[in-house]
């Protein structure tokens, strides 16, 4: 019995209807939207696993209270073959004082006083490390300070292949609002695009 061929219209069952311009504009919204949330998210995971596998070349204190550098003197006893940079800090004095107290070679420490706020913290010292050949730091700096500080270490930091592993000082203060995290976030991205930040971008423009 010879089977005869089944007819079948390709249009009629799969229906090729055109998308409106509306639709697509939407369409490629939301796919666009998915693409801003996931990358940051794939880039974060990225880091902190690799992070997980590098050990730390130099200890990074970020300055605004003595505590800090008192923790850091402490924790450079367990790591004596760590260069330490402190970005900020306290007076020359105290800050040798206390790390020559703890036994810490003072040739290790860095003093650098060119920082005026958190980011700038790290604008000023990235390409240093970075031309140390230092690609993995300890972050200290204060409990309270440490969201953002890390948000910021990540963005500025991480655009040069630095890896920041984030040790936190007992304050006793409550952790800052995740506004100035935000805030100070958006200002790493500029000066990662533009080279400036908040502050030097205020002085470029009043000097033109």
């Amino acid at each position: 019995m010879r089977l005869k061929p089944f007819p079948m219209r390709v249009q009629g069952v799969f229906p090729l209807t055109k998308r409106s311009p509306k639709k697509a504009f939407y369409s490629f919204t939301r796919r666009l939207l998915w693409l801003t949330i996931l990358l940051p998210i794939l880039w974060i995971s990225y880091r902190e696993i690799n992070n997980y596998f590098v050990e730390p070349q130099a200890i990074f204190v970020l300055g605004g209270a003595t505590g800090r550098e008192d923790f850091a003197a402490e924790f450079a006893q367990q790591h004596p073959e760590l260069p330490i940079w402190i970005s900020g800090g306290s007076n020359p004095e105290y800050t040798y004082g206390i790390f020559s107290d703890a036994g810490i070679n003072l040739k290790q420490i860095h003093i650098d006083r060119e920082a005026v706020d958190t980011v700038t913290n790290f604008t000023t010292l990235v390409d240093k490390l970075k031309a140390k050949g230092i690609h993995s730091v300890y972050l200290i700096t204060s409990d309270y300070h440490m969201r953002r500080a890390k948000t910021i270490g990540e963005i500025i930091f991480g655009s040069r292949g630095i890896y920041i592993k984030p040790i936190a000082v007992h304050s006793g203060q409550t952790v800052e609002p995740w506004q100035k995290a935000v805030r100070d976030g958006g200002r790493a991205i500029l000066w990662v695009t533009t080279g400036y930040s908040g502050s030097t971008l205020k002085q470029h423009f009043h000097s033109h």
